[in-house]
């Protein structure tokens, strides 16, 4: 397979960035990673790490914070600690899995490589970097560790795949758009201006984006609820919401997909559901 790769980088507002694609026929993919204040957010793809080397060496980077485990973002991890020596943060629930062999599907692995293994330490709920001190918000949704990361010193906030695009059309099987939204509402309680994503790069008015994203979920899962509570099925329900198809579905054998938005929004429906049963009250 000819896999064909790009690269650029450079710097807005005080934030370098490299941004690494990877294209085979209809399927193009990107992923970003961000330097500010010794600070170097996410790692990106072992398949980009030619690319991405000059990009780190120009950096003085002091310690590496991950946003999630995905592949595309800790691809380059192995390479950072071996090498360099630095420090790698990143949230516990998947430090024991990134400390082993990579366990994913094999289109992932040709368009993203294999990440090897490496080790790193739980971050904590704020850090420090030179001269300022950084929250870490607990974003689920995406990935179960997922993590945002907020400069208190300059209001930028590093979202990693929390955006990626404001229409969200297709996700991955584990994916719980109910889960994602709660994590918007939580990370639109914190004061930023910037807002730096992981596919999407430097989104101008982030707060603003972040925002329509919201509204764009919660328009969409009272949408999905109401088709299915009219006696649409799940195939149903898509077929009306989601008519195009998108060359991701066919290339990852169903991993992405748009029935699994439906799926997830009906199963956090079933479980609201669930819980305000258990704390019905008991009739005297």
């Amino acid at each position: 397979m000819l896999f064909k790769k790009n690269f650029e980088q450079g710097k807005v507002n005080g934030v370098d960035f490299g941004n690494g694609t990877v294209s085979f026929r209809a399927v193009k993919l990107n992923v970003y990673c961000f330097f500010l204040d010794g600070v170097l957010i996410d790692t990106a793809a072992q398949s980009l790490e030619k690319e991405f080397k000059p990009f780190f060496e120009g950096l003085d980077i002091e310690q590496v914070v991950i946003t999630h485990f995905h592949e595309d973002h800790t691809g380059c991890a192995e390479f950072l600690q071996s090498q360099r020596q630095l420090p790698i943060f990143m949230n516990d629930l998947m430090i024991d899995y990134c400390s082993r062999k990579a366990d994913y599907p094999l289109y992932r692995k040709l368009f993203w490589g294999k990440r090897r293994p490496f080790q790193a330490t739980p971050i904590e709920t704020t850090f420090q970097s030179r001269n300022a001190t950084w929250d870490v918000i607990n974003t689920p949704g995406h990935a179960k560790d997922h993590l945002a990361f907020l400069n208190r010193e300059t209001g930028q906030l590093f979202s990693g795949d929390l955006y990626c695009q404001e229409k969200t059309k297709v996700v991955l099987r584990e994916e719980s758009v109910p889960t994602i939204i709660e994590s918007l509402k939580r990370v639109l309680t914190y004061e930023f201006d910037d807002v730096f994503c992981c596919h999407a790069g430097y989104l101008k008015e982030g707060r603003l984006a972040l925002q329509r994203k919201l509204d764009y979920l919660l328009e969409l899962q009272g949408r999905i609820i109401e088709l299915h509570e009219k006696g649409m099925a799940e195939n149903e329900i898509k077929a009306t919401l989601f008519s195009k198809k998108y060359p991701i579905v066919f290339f990852s054998s169903g991993e992405w997909d748009s029935i699994h938005i439906i799926n997830s929004v009906l199963e956090g429906k079933r479980t609201r559901g669930m819980f305000q049963q258990r704390n019905r009250p008991i009739p005297k």
